[in-house]
């Protein structure tokens, strides 16, 4: 199944799949005086919502009043508000999985205005103690085969081959980590002092529902994260037009350069970019193109479209992966800074990737929505 660039879709990676491979190779709230209410039309607003609810370590979850009033009240800051309606959902000029071009009607909602962030996430993890997945001990039993004294707390990680290698080889530049989670981004010795405004990374699925939860919020059916990429602009290619890099100017955070040795940030990043760091879509959101994939709640199937429902669709009730048909995984949507036109090229709107739901990745984030 090859991409308008002729290539594979890349395949996604599982810490099953990783330590598969170790095992044979060894390896500010501001609060106004007024609130501004636009339930017809997309911007920036304020409302109440409920009072979220607390994830301990654990995972266990009980009712909480996060950033709340004396009348257990808190705000949509920092979200933008989605028009319900009807748009165009999928491409015909991707990867088969994004067909058939189908129109879907979804509800309204708020979404975050930019990707969660950094500073965000660890303000989740000292009111909660929550540990990531990537923080915690794999259990041997999950990994049937690793060497024990592999299976230690880490993440996987995007390290630059030093030659020439096949696309279809994602093994050589992706490896799994020991220590490398949210706050050690590139694994022991890094750290995320002065990156508190960067895009949280390393979230398995789960740590995102939990964090989602915690903030009185969800994350975003593949339908409705599609719908708001979008911006209410129909099949275009890209979010902000047909063409890559208009005028010579590149709207995302994407990879320039020859891939996977060599980005040569000519869209001003090499990485993580900071949340914000190009211009919004239609909308007012940020970011939904490149920088970081991010979770959607949808389980992954490659023909969703086919037997989707038309009014607010919410996925499959299982997931199959062709390439890999006995791992469910859990759909992301936006592509990354890793993306480009000879790999992926996944910055589109209508571009799918599916992921293990146990995994982080060095480029994997999300944000939230709420009702």
């Amino acid at each position: 199944m090859k991409d308008i660039y002729g290539n594979e879709p890349p395949v996604p990676l599982g810490r099953a799949h990783l330590f598969g491979a170790l095992a044979v190779v060894m390896v500010a709230v501001l609060l106004g005086s007024w609130l501004v209410l636009k339930m017809d039309k997309p911007g920036r607003t304020q409302r109440p919502i409920k009072a979220a609810t607390e994830v301990k370590g654990d995972g266990s979850v009980r009712s909480k009043t996060e950033e709340a009033g004396a009348d257990g009240m808190s705000w949509t800051n920092g979200m933008v508000h989605i028009p319900g309606g009807s748009f165009w959902m999928g491409s015909d000029q991707g990867f088969p999985d994004e067909t058939p071009v189908h129109q879907v009607i979804v509800d309204a909602f708020w979404m975050d205005e930019t990707e969660v962030t950094n500073e965000e996430f660890q303000r989740f993890v000292r009111a909660t103690q929550y540990v990531t997945v990537a923080e915690r001990k794999p259990r041997a039993e999950d990994f049937p085969g690793a060497p024990l004294e592999k299976l230690v707390p880490g993440s996987v990680v995007f390290k630059p081959p030093a030659g020439e290698v096949s696309l279809e080889e994602y093994y050589k530049w992706w490896i799994y980590l020991p220590g490398a989670s949210w706050r050690h981004p590139s694994g022991p010795g890094s750290d995320i002092v002065g990156k508190g405004n960067h895009p949280v990374v390393h979230t398995a699925w789960e740590d995102a529902v939990a964090y989602s939860k915690w903030r009185g919020k969800r994350l975003p059916t593949e339908a409705e994260w599609e719908r708001a990429a979008r911006g209410g602009v129909e099949r275009q290619m890209y979010i902000w037009g047909d063409d890559l890099a208009p005028a010579g100017k590149w709207k995302a955070n994407t990879w320039q350069g020859k891939f996977p040795q060599s980005d040569n940030g000519g869209d001003g990043f090499v990485g993580v970019a900071p949340v914000g760091s190009f211009p919004a879509n239609a909308y007012g959101l940020y970011d939904m193109a490149g920088n970081v994939w991010e979770w959607c709640s949808d389980w992954y199937r490659p023909d969703t479209y086919a037997q989707s429902p038309s009014r607010n669709p919410r996925g499959p009730d299982d997931s199959f992966d062709p390439n890999e048909p006995g791992m469910a995984k859990r759909v992301q949507r936006g592509g990354s800074f890793l993306c480009n036109e000879a790999y992926c090229a996944a910055y589109r709107p209508g571009a799918r990737m599916k992921a293990s739901p146990d995994t982080g990745l060095a480029h994997s984030g999300f944000r939230c929505v709420r009702n």
